[in-house]
Parts: structure tokens; sequence; C-alpha cells
């Protein structure tokens, strides 16, 4: 692991240390862009958040640097700052064009439906990997904005999921998000759609039975996130008409496939070994894939430092530590890379099982038979 050895930090960091995070605003207006120009330029979107920083890994190649994890949260204001004011930007990027695009007449059907999906990249690929930061705080405002990111992708119910449900089973049949070795993301994907609803939905029962409350009561944030979801919906029914419900609902489902896209991407085969009498061993870094690729963790705030978020969940994404091949399975490319990999699953198998088998090797050499690892029950 990464370790700093520079100077004490000062009370707050200068903004050129976050100004890589930043790059993200420049996705705003492209999209609006492609709305207004229509065209090829309804493309750019997507170009720009695959392509663009896929170009730039290769490019620029590793960063293994990082902020000394004991950096005060005082110092990290400018990283901060772009997590609490993406949600109203996505908010009235998102309304803005659902208002706009029907009171126009030079996008044709296909371009508003790439126009919709271009805005669901930029919901998807930003807006609920900066969701996924804030749900993992304490401050009820910061959770208040992630919710509302992931209400804008009819999601809700993923701050339950992943907090209460992946992050204490990763690696094991109860983790609807843990892809199985061998499984393809077209297995995978409607799989953990129905799996993360519902094992989302009784994590929230349970500890509300726990209190002797029932699933019904006021206190399941299931009410809020439905909440949430159905006033985006009214709203986008009351600025467009019906197709700007359609805009808003495509976006949303552009949104919810980037996000189980990289779901898949971050745990692919790996597992926790089984202990016996339902228990597994602790969750360690090797059990996330990491990647260190610069451009693609500036765009996607530390998040391919997955190995260290599971390993450390309360770190502030500038605070990620990464590691080397010895401590963490390594990805070969950056997320942009890899999730396009993803989509064919006869590539994927011949890209990843190889490693799959070598992370096998050599952190369970004592492990013969893995073929209980392989399904998606297990002994329990």
């Amino acid at each position: 692991m990464t370790d700093s050895t520079s100077p004490p930090t000062p009370t707050r960091l200068p903004f050129r240390a976050a100004l890589p995070f930043w790059l993200s605003l420049g996705m705003i207006p492209l999209v609006l862009a492609s709305a207004m120009l229509g065209g090829l330029w309804v493309l750019t979107p997507m170009l720009a958040a695959w392509g663009v920083f896929a170009t730039l890994d290769a490019a620029l190649g590793l960063n293994t640097d990082g902020l000394d994890p004991q950096t005060k949260e005082s110092a990290l204001f400018w990283h901060r700052l772009i997590t609490l004011i993406w949600a109203p930007l996505q908010f009235l990027m998102i309304f803005g064009l659902i208002w706009y695009i029907p009171r126009t007449d030079h996008l044709g059907g296909l371009e508003i439906y790439f126009v919709a999906v271009g805005m669901g990249v930029l919901s998807g690929s930003i807006g609920i990997v900066y969701a996924h930061e804030l749900m993992h705080q304490k401050n009820k405002t910061e959770r208040w904005l992630g919710d509302m990111l992931m209400g804008m992708a009819l999601y809700g119910h993923f701050r339950s999921e992943h907090l209460l449900v992946h992050h204490r089973y990763i690696g094991t049949p109860r983790d609807p998000v843990t892809a199985r070795y061998n499984e393809s993301f077209w297995r995978f994907y409607p799989r953990v759609l129905k799996g993360c609803l519902v094992s989302s939905f009784k994590a929230e029962r349970d500890m509300l039975a726990r209190k002797n409350l029932p699933w019904w009561h006021r206190t399941n944030p299931f009410w809020r996130y439905w909440t949430i979801q159905l006033a985006f919906l009214v709203l986008a029914f009351a600025l467009g008409g019906w197709l700007g419900l359609v805009i808003f609902v495509v976006q949303a489902l552009s949104a919810i496939f980037q996000l189980e896209l990289v779901n898949y991407v971050e745990h692919y085969g790996l597992t926790r070994k089984y202990l016996g009498n339902g228990k597994y061993e602790h969750v360690k870094p090797r059990h996330s894939w990491n990647a260190s690729h610069a451009a693609s963790n500036w765009f996607l705030i530390n998040l391919q430092r997955h190995s260290d978020h599971h390993f450390k969940p309360d770190r502030r994404f500038p605070l990620l530590q990464t590691y080397d091949k010895d401590e963490a399975p390594q990805l070969p490319y950056g997320y942009p890379v890899m999730t396009f990999f993803a989509l064919f699953p006869r590539k994927w198998r011949a890209m990843m099982n190889p490693r799959v088998q070598e992370w096998r090797n050599t952190h369970y050499p004592e492990i013969e038979d893995w073929s209980d690892y392989n399904k998606a029950r297990h002994r329990v």
C-alpha cells in the first residue's frame, strides 16, 4: 500500500490539489451541446466519458500517490465541494433538458434517445459515483444529497443495499453484487437488479423488526426513496409531458446500466474464504479489484481504489490508498475499458479468468475445490 511520507497537511489543501477531480464538470456543457446541436453531437457525452478517459489512461499510466490517510477532513474542502455542488447541477441539467427538448424541433426520435442516454452517462458515471461517496458519510446533508442523486436514477434503494448488504457480505453468496466466476454480465445484470431490491428491502425490514417495528414504519428509508423518485417523475411529466417522462426514465435506465457494469467489474470472481458455521473471513484488500489508472480515477473520484474502500469504508475519496499486486488483484485497464470488455463475455473470460485463477493460487492455495464458490449458493 502507498504510504505518504509528506509533511503534515495544511489547514486546507489548495484548490490545485483537488483540480483533477473537477474535470467531471466538463461533462455538463457536453450534454447540453448534444441537445442543442443534435446530429453526431449526441454521441459526444458517451465518447468523452469513456473514450477520452481511456485514452488519457493509456497516455498517463498509473498513479500510486496518495494523501496521508490521517489528513483532517477540514483540509479537504475543495475535494468535498465538488460532491456537494454536483446534485443541484445535475438536477438543473436533467430537468432543464426535459423542459427544452419537447419545445424544440431540430431533434429526431433517435437523437432524443441518444441525448437521454448521454444524460444517463452523466448521472450514472458521475452522479451515482458521487452519491456513493455521499451515502458513506455521517453528515445528514451529504446523505440527503446522495439520496437525491440516486432518486434521479430511480435507484434509491442502492443506499440500503450498499451499506447494509454489499459491505457486509461482499465476496459471499449473500451479496448479489459480487459477480460469480464465469458469470457473464448479461446473466449478472437481471440477477443483480432483482437481488439488490429484495436484499435491501429485507435488510431494512429486519432492522425495524429488531426494534419491534413493522416494515411500513415511517422510519423505513424506502418511504424516502419512493417519495423522491415519485416527485422526480411527476416533475418530469410537468415540465415535458409524456416525452419528458420518457426522457427521464431512459436517462435513469442508462445510469443504472452503468452502475451495474461497474459493480460487475469490481468484484468479479473474488470470494472470501468460508470458515464454516456460516462464517467467512474478514474483508481484506484482496477481495476487490484495484486499479491505479490516473485519468479514470480523477473522473471517478478514486472509485477504482476499490480495494481500500472496502478495507476502510469510512475514508473519503481523496484519502483512499492504492495497493500493489501482492496485496490486491490488479485490473489491466481502468473502468472505461473494463466495462466495455464486460459486454463481451468471451473476451471478458479470456482476460479475467486467468487473473482469478492466479489470485486463487496466490491467496488460497489450500482450496482445491472451488465448485461451491463458483455457485450462487454456498454452505451457510
